[in-house]
């Protein structure tokens, strides 16, 4: 008789987690530190500068680290304000302020 072995079977027999629970659990990121990216930040940009400096430079590298800071200051931004974060909350804002709401 021909079997044909499944991936998931193999890894549950050994007691191993299933690839769909161990990559849920590696996608939920813990909670960051406002230190930690602001120097995420920093060193994505700093990469950036590296790649640009050289002979040939590296411009994909150098826009993929650009966009690794810009997406650690907006989550240092929406650490920092949460309610500004939400377009929706600000237009609230804005009309309290001007007394509409």
């Amino acid at each position: 008789m021909n079997t044909v072995s499944h991936p998931m079977a193999s890894a549950s027999l050994s007691g191993a987690a299933p690839m769909s629970q161990a990559a849920s659990t590696a996608a939920t990121p813990s909670p960051a530190h406002p230190i930690q990216l602001h120097a995420d930040a920093h060193n994505a940009l700093t990469m950036a500068l590296h790649y640009l400096r050289q002979p040939t430079a590296n411009v994909p590298g150098a826009a993929r680290k650009t966009v690794q800071a810009l997406a650690a200051l907006r989550e240092l931004f929406v650490l920092n304000a949460p309610e500004a974060a939400n377009p929706a909350a600000q237009a609230q804002l804005v009309l309290r302020e001007d007394g509409r709401v």
